[in-house]
């Protein structure tokens, strides 16, 4: 590595870890802006206080207008010596959480032990504050991207980006590479590979009669519910890391009546596309095996697998050796989780997730990240942006 950019890499270390304190704050602020998926007025002030904060920085920021959801927010920052033909960059990110309103209140943001604490700190709005300050701290500094970036937040990642999903394709396939802030892996490692994530709701109709007068002119829905439960369990493979899961059953009305009517739903993960059709194509023909019963099957794999492309591996390998010169040993790993990364990865655009900061307890109530590691990735992401 040249001297030049030996001594640009450290002053982005040293000017990030000055603004430890600032992003810590950064990092409050919008945790206290409770934002569930489902609360429209709450993800709307959100994305609105987020599209100042990149104004702010020099980018060209808009929300996303969405009549069902919450709006989008995308910022867009050129470089002095872009052509139409350059790609940019993308970083994708979401603000939602899967935290009710009333969450912060009994869980309200705090330092303790070197770690901040609070509902969705780590999922993932830790990672929006590392995007911020990178690419604040490239301001700073006066460095030059090398190509235009453009960051997309998104508010409906945690309900499965009903409507984002558009969104992010359509930058995503305009882009160069991808660059995803949601948490790492335990151990800082970065994610190359996620599962595909399926959702599955089967309707059984049968028949009711009393259970105990005229049992024979009845169809148990619910007996047909066990034996799709049992035919669904079948389908998955460990060999292959596929699984199928029925989550929710309901049915019946009364222990006297046979009945009329059950429901089932089902979540299915995958590593590969082969898989991932294997079951959905299985679970959308499924029939029933009780005579009488009728079965209606909607659904099918809402994000598809994130699948270790070379295109992918060679992404990570040029960050593990950018990390390197951070001083920063990235390795990477899978996770059986989704993100808005299976999205970018399907259509073929290299893409690295798990860039937010180090932590722990996503959806749980030990929620928390590592304030040190905020300026740590933050470093690396500046340095990506300013080496990819």
């Amino acid at each position: 590595m040249s001297d030049f950019l030996h001594n640009e890499l450290r002053k982005l270390t040293n000017h990030l870890s000055a603004l430890q304190p600032a992003m810590v704050e950064a990092l409050r602020e919008l945790v206290e802006y409770q934002s569930p998926s489902t609360d429209k007025p709450l993800l709307d002030a959100l994305a609105q206080r987020l599209q100042e904060r990149y104004q702010r920085l020099g980018a060209e920021a808009i929300t996303f207008a969405n009549a069902t959801h919450g709006d989008h927010v995308c910022a867009a920052f050129a470089t002095d010596h872009d052509s139409p033909t350059t790609q940019p960059g993308l970083l994708l990110g979401h603000f939602d959480t899967v935290w009710p309103v009333g969450t912060l209140a009994a869980r309200p943001f705090h330092i303790h032990d070197g770690k901040a604490w609070g509902p969705g700190v780590f999922d993932m709005k830790a990672g929006i504050v590392v995007a911020e300050f990178a690419l604040r701290a490239i301001g700073d500094l006066g460095l030059r991207f090398p190509r235009p970036v453009v960051v997309l937040m998104t508010s409906d990642e945690e309900i499965g980006s009903p409507t984002s999903r558009p969104l992010i394709e359509e930058h995503a396939r305009h882009a160069e590479y991808v660059l995803v802030l949601e948490p790492p892996l335990p151990d800082g490692a970065l994610k190359t590979a996620r599962k595909g994530v399926g959702h599955f709701i089967l309707e059984i109709e049968g028949r009711a009669a009393h259970a105990g007068v005229e049992p024979e002119k009845g169809i148990s829905a619910v007996e047909e519910l066990a034996h799709q439960v049992l035919h669904l369990h079948s389908l998955s493979d460990p060999s292959q890391g596929t699984t199928v899961n029925v989550g929710v059953i309901r049915g019946g009305t009364r222990s006297n009546v046979v009945a009329a009517h059950a429901q089932l739903e089902v979540d299915a993960r995958a590593w590969t596309t082969v898989e991932a059709e294997r079951i959905e194509g299985t679970i959308l023909r499924s029939s029933p095996l009780t005579p009488g019963a009728t079965l209606r099957v909607e659904g099918g794999f809402n994000r598809p697998p994130m699948e270790r492309s070379p295109a992918i591996a060679a992404l990570f390998q040029r960050a593990q050796r950018i990390g390197c010169e951070l001083g920063i040993e990235l390795q990477e790993g899978r996770t059986g989780g989704g993100s808005d990364a299976n999205f970018s990865a399907a259509l073929g655009v290299p893409t690295l997730d798990g860039l937010g900061a180090l932590g722990d307890g996503a959806h749980a109530e030990h929620e928390h990240i590592y304030i040190d590691s905020l300026p740590t990735r933050a470093a690396l992401l500046a340095a990506l942006l300013l080496r990819l």
